[in-house]
């Protein structure tokens, strides 16, 4: 198994260098995706690395939606591995609901958190990602804020600001599978363990947390503080870029339950066979990506 894993690894990294292709992979994806990536981060990150490459082609592993923000940032082909690994967060939130919502507080700015369609992005005011969710909100003028589609990662945010936020009613499911039963029993077999968990957690995990964080913030946090062990509340793929950059401490995940199918659907050998045959090209009609573009290009700029 090991020998045929390298045999890919050096497939892979060949092809990519003949066809100039760049490849992302979200922190949430199997280790062998992770090692064989250009560059492997949280949303923001990844959306950065696909505004600014000079590659000719992207490669994303991770799930529908981010390979749209690939898309529309970087104006470059962008394929997927599996084009069937989508977000059901995403997919919680139409264009129709959001408007609908709209209707019912015209006033507010239309925050939409990233993990959302691109057909919902070119509606929004402005993009956020769990790393800059707060700062998004209390940047812009507007007092009052619709978030969409998140309530975990919106509730967090309204917690936090002084703005008046209306929070749409989706959910991440595997973020919502942790509960706080399972923080105090993690604690009780860890308690020396410091307790990360993300924001798209129900607001009674987030209670029980040391630091509420993106993955990003999970890992600047992991590599700076002095603690020896962690209790990781996120997707279970975060862990092993964790070891891998902490190799002299600790981390235990919150619940077995942290685990997104989705996710997991992209492989060694669907990355190959996608750079080997240049299958699963994601498009985004051009007025939704001019649009969406927009709202995408003032998160940065406010970031």
């Amino acid at each position: 198994m090991a020998e045929n894993q390298e045999l890919w690894k050096e497939a892979i990294l060949s092809l990519k260098e003949k066809k100039r292709a760049l490849i992302l992979a979200h922190n949430y994806q199997i280790p062998e995706v992770q090692d064989v990536a250009d560059f492997v981060g949280d949303s923001l990150e990844l959306s950065l690395q696909a505004q600014k490459t000079d590659r000719d082609l992207i490669v994303f592993c991770g799930v529908y939606f981010m390979a749209e923000v690939a898309r529309i940032l970087s104006g470059k082909r962008v394929l997927m591995p599996v084009r069937g690994a989508g977000c059901p967060l995403a997919n919680m939130a139409s264009k129709e609901k959001v408007l609908k919502m709209k209707e019912q507080f015209p006033r507010s700015a239309i925050v939409t958190y990233i993990n959302s369609s691109a057909e919902v992005k070119a509606i929004s005011d402005v993009i956020c990602t769990s790393a800059n969710a707060l700062r998004i909100v209390e940047l812009i003028p507007q007092e009052e804020v619709i978030f969409v589609p998140d309530q975990g990662l919106g509730g967090w945010v309204k917690e936090n600001s002084r703005k008046t936020v209306h929070l749409f009613p989706g959910f991440c499911p595997t973020h919502f599978r942790l509960m706080a039963e399972d923080i105090l029993k993690a604690r009780a077999l860890h308690p020396e363990a410091k307790v990360l968990v993300h924001p798209e957690c129900r607001p009674e995990v987030r209670k029980l947390a040391d630091q509420v964080l993106g993955t990003g913030g999970m890992l600047k946090f992991a590599k700076k503080d002095p603690s020896g062990s962690f209790i990781i509340g996120t997707e279970e793929g975060l862990i092993y870029r964790l070891k891998k950059e902490n190799p002299e401490k600790e981390f235990f995940l919150a619940s077995p339950l942290l685990l997104c199918p989705n996710m997991k659907k992209t492989d060694a050998v669907a990355l190959l066979n996608c750079l080997k045959d240049e299958t699963g090209e994601v498009e985004v009609p051009m007025e939704v990506a001019s649009r969406a573009r927009k709202s995408l290009l003032r998160m940065l700029e406010l970031s």
